[in-house]
């Protein structure tokens, strides 16, 4: 790996987000890392694209990407949804039997096996899923029923957590090949009432390589932050020099 060559960043947001919460990454991340962030059908560029509520339409619109990824290591980042979806790629990559991220950070998310306020209120009115969003803090003022709001982001928001519902049960099924064996970052907020610290750390069962953990300061959106995309500049530049210095040999100590 060239001192030149960037370790790429692979981002996906939260529920009913496009990749706005990304543009400042370039500047924060630092040296060594490039934020590469990937916009799901239905919003933004691809707002005429039907979105993706199941887990085989994300493979089909993602997975192709990282078949064909170019030579050199690469680390995933997803934020509450955005963590389901890059957990779901990691593993269908490594059911495949094919290379996966050198490392997978999870923000914002209760694993798989953990209640998820947000998920598992995908079938619920209108009513109960504006409140739960009220409480987080996640509605623009005015966001009222029938405003421009609650037309343009809600069905978005519902298709979404569909999503995310859907990708938590599909996880949760048997895995012929096992956990990944994949690094994992899991970054909590440190005010965040739907993924708290504690809760985060059960993502660790959901891999079989070593994991870290790390809290951040922020509520659930604490990627629109400077202290996530710094931290996972660091990580990327840990990855970097662990690629340059190249596998330890079989005789080496740990």
């Amino acid at each position: 790996m060239s001192d030149a060559q960037q370790v790429r960043l692979h981002c996906f947001a939260h529920a009913g987000a496009g990749v706005s919460s990304f543009h400042g990454w370039p500047a924060e991340l630092g040296t060594g890392a490039v934020p590469v962030p990937h916009l799901l059908p239905g919003r933004e560029a691809r707002r005429r694209e039907p979105r993706i509520t199941g887990r085989e339409a994300l493979l089909s619109d993602l997975l192709g990407i990282f078949t064909h990824e170019p030579p050199g290591p690469y680390v995933l980042y997803g934020h509450s949804l955005g963590a389901m979806v890059a957990y779901t790629l990691t593993r269908a990559l490594h059911e495949a039997g094919l290379p996966g991220p050198a490392l997978l950070a999870l923000g914002a998310s209760p694993p798989p096996d953990a209640a998820s306020d947000l998920a598992d209120a995908c079938r619920d009115g209108d009513e109960r899923l504006l409140a739960l969003l009220g409480e987080l803090g996640a509605l623009p003022e005015g966001a009222l029923p029938g405003g421009f709001w609650h037309r343009a982001v809600m069905p978005v928001l519902r298709d979404d957590l569909l999503l995310a519902d859907a990708l938590r049960t599909a996880a949760r099924e048997p895995a012929p090949a096992g956990p990944p064996h994949v690094p994992l970052l899991i970054v909590s907020g440190v005010d965040d009432p739907l993924a708290p610290a504690a809760v985060m750390e059960g993502w660790r069962a959901w891999s079989a390589g070593p994991a870290v953990s790390r809290t951040v300061p922020g509520d659930h959106f604490f990627v629109r932050g400077k202290h996530l995309p710094r931290l996972l500049g660091r990580a990327c530049r840990i990855v970097r020099r662990t690629a340059q210095a190249g596998p330890v040999p079989a005789a080496s100590p740990a």
